[in-house]
């Protein structure tokens, strides 16, 4: 399959082209049905001619080319009417009816703040499409986007959530006018996923009602199933949380699939050279050292420990506190006793052979380095957060 993507340096158009040369390079084992042996990529630098000729050639169109902040609003319609007429003048021209993906705008609905020249240009160009495929009997598939947010978008351009992302990283300020503003967001990764389903004759289709999409098999519009609906608030305090964790070590919930889970990835992709790398806090003293590396709301902290030659730690018991204490690097030996009885519990470990143990509630523990030249590399979850004023940290020794 030959696949021609207009728009190809855009935010979108990016994250797409990427993502269809790792299917089309055996990158990508989740569509191993699907064969790309293309890809044009078409924007503003490439000349008539060569859209002319990826026309002629290609098995299936992703029009995402398009204008967002011209210099007058006259260029919307020129931007995007305009070149949407020339796209498919030059399928026509080549009788070329493959199908053709239109990237339009939940804006061309023109219902109540989206009544633009933004909107009317994106609407032209739908109703293009229609009477496209009415004429040419080629299957269209015109996508209505809201918001669209993840790595690579544009800051200061036409994207809050990137602007955000960009400025809170950067220690730069942000504005915002009303923090219950609600934004409909779709997140890149969603969005090509959905474009690869497009690709494979698999597109969710749908009818609208008013700005909402209503799934049906015989829709005339198509959409992303996967969308977020969250205010600008909420948008900003999660992005201050991430900004802090490095000083927290407060890893925030990030459930799977969630917004938060998406928002991260995409925070982090902003993140300058400096703020990449940055320094834990490690408590030193002659045995070694103990390095706090991470914390959760809900599940616990982890943290290395490192213990020289020679060397025991630990020597105390939880009532409720457990952990599992895992030896990556040197030789050593795990003993624990249950409080009130003689039987030692031993496990020796080592980076060679790497396990985990459980440091159980009630039961005297510590972890003894056996070599003589090595340090004893240990990571260690506990199920709770440190809480000083309750360490739940008793001294006994094994």
């Amino acid at each position: 399959m030959k696949i021609l993507v207009t728009g190809s340096n855009g935010f979108f158009g990016r994250n797409l082209v990427e993502n269809l040369k790792n299917i089309r390079d055996g990158k990508d084992r989740t569509h191993p049905e699907l064969k790309i042996d293309e890809i044009y990529e078409y924007d503003i630098n490439n000349t008539e001619a060569e859209l002319d000729r990826f026309c002629s050639d290609c098995d299936f169109v992703f029009n995402l080319a398009g204008v967002n902040r011209p210099q007058n609003q006259a260029e919307f319609m020129q931007g995007n009417f305009g070149f949407a007429s020339t796209l498919l003048e030059a399928l026509k021209r080549h009788h070329n009816a493959c199908p053709v993906m239109l990237s339009s705008s939940i804006q061309a609905t023109l219902i109540g703040r989206y009544d633009s020249e933004y909107g009317r240009s994106k609407r032209a160009g739908e109703d293009l499409f229609f009477n496209y495929a009415e004429e040419t009997a080629a299957k269209v598939l015109v996508y209505r986007f809201p918001n669209m947010f993840g790595k690579w978008c544009r800051p200061n351009y036409n994207s809050a959530v990137a602007t955000f992302c960009n400025n809170i990283a950067n220690d730069l300020p942000i504005q915002i006018n009303d923090r219950s503003t609600v934004l409909e967001l779709v997140y890149i990764d969603d969005l090509v996923d959905e474009m690869i389903c497009a690709l494979e004759g698999k597109p969710h289709r749908c009818d609208y009602d008013s700005l909402t999409p209503i799934q049906s098999e015989s829709g005339r519009f198509c959409y992303v199933p996967i969308t977020h609906k969250v205010t600008l608030g909420e948008i900003a305090d999660l992005l201050y949380e991430f900004h802090d964790q490095p000083k927290t070590l407060l890893m925030p919930e990030i459930p799977k699939y969630s917004f938060e889970k998406k928002l991260y990835s995409t925070y982090l992709s902003y993140l300058p050279k400096e703020k990449i790398c940055f320094p834990l806090k490690m408590n030193t003293d002659s045995r070694g050292s103990f390095t706090e590396l991470l914390k959760t709301e809900n599940c616990g902290q982890f943290s290395v420990n490192i213990s020289k030659p020679g060397i025991t730690k630990g020597q105390h018991w939880h009532n409720t506190k457990w952990e599992f204490f895992i030896v990556v690097s040197g030789h050593g030996l795990i003993q624990e006793r249950k409080i009130g009885m003689d039987e030692v519990l031993e496990f020796e470990v080592s980076g060679d052979k790497i396990k985990a143990v459980h440091m159980l509630p009630g039961y005297t523990h510590n972890i003894i380095n056996l070599s003589d030249t090595e340090d004893l590399v240990t990571l260690m979850w506990a199920n709770e957060q440190f809480d000083p004023d309750k360490p739940d940290t008793f001294g006994e020794k094994v």
